[in-house]
């Protein structure tokens, strides 16, 4: 696989591509106490928010490739570590096009992500997946990603 030529960009006028991406956070099995609508609509929510309040430390970039198509996104936010108060960068959302998977876009975008962690004195990259996310899984365990903490959840209804 050859890497792509990419142009990662902040997103302006993406609002429609970054929310057409949401149902690929969920297009997996999920734990059994999780609802597929509920997590898109929780997702598209907390995206829209970002995407219209523009808050303070949240970053949403797009990737483009050469003929100029949004071939993915991705969600940095600023952090704060709980254990040494330094700054952190979390990958709160990142999604790639169907049809560009496979082709090196994801791998791009977790590059951008250090870099930008690297520039902004960040100690660490966090982000979090389900379980049952493998494809995901497995690109951020083969980009050096490892459990820091690892979060149960138990249905109590």
């Amino acid at each position: 696989m050859t890497e792509p030529h990419l142009l990662i960009r902040l997103a302006e006028d993406d609002d429609d591509f970054i929310l057409s991406l949401v149902p690929r956070f969920v297009d997996f099995t999920l734990p059994p106490w999780r609802r597929r609508h509920e997590c898109i609509e929780g997702i598209r929510d907390d995206l829209l928010k970002h995407l219209e309040d523009q808050p303070a430390n949240s970053y949403l970039f797009v990737a483009e490739n050469a003929d100029g198509e949004r071939v993915g996104f991705i969600h940095l936010q600023r952090t704060e570590d709980f254990f040494t108060g330094r700054s952190n960068c979390h990958i709160s959302d990142l999604a790639v096009v169907p049809q560009h998977e496979r082709q090196g876009v994801g791998k791009a975008l977790l590059a951008h992500a250090e870099a930008w962690a690297r520039e902004h004195h960040c100690q660490l990259v966090t982000l979090a997946v389900f379980p049952g996310n493998e494809g995901a899984r497995a690109l951020y365990e083969a980009s050096g990603y490892a459990p820091d903490l690892l979060r149960l959840a138990k249905a109590v209804r």
